[in-house]
């Protein structure tokens, strides 16, 4: 089974990061005690930073991989463990 593609990555990420931090949102309005309003937005907004992070990781790992002159056909980088396929520079 081949990678993930650059593109595919970031938008998970991206999507997944703005389902949590709706969760959040509408956790810390729906639920009754203000324990589990806190812990639940806690949790989400701590799910949504990660993904965050490791898409802006992911977009730092592809833009070094570009930039490099020594850059094969193409490489990866890793998104959650998970090898996301970076193509190599057109027309070099």
């Amino acid at each position: 089974m081949s990678g993930l593609t650059l593109d595919t990555a970031k938008n998970v990420a991206l999507i997944g990061a703005v389902v949590f931090v709706i969760g959040s949102v509408v956790s810390a309005v729906l639920l009754r005690s203000i324990a589990q309003k806190l812990a639940v937005a806690a949790i989400f907004a701590l799910v949504a930073v990660l993904l965050w992070t490791q898409r802006t990781s992911l977009e730092s790992c592809a833009e070094l991989v570009r930039e490099s002159i020594g850059t094969p056909a193409g490489t990866t980088c890793t998104f959650f463990g998970r090898d996301v396929d970076i193509p190599g520079r057109s027309g070099s």
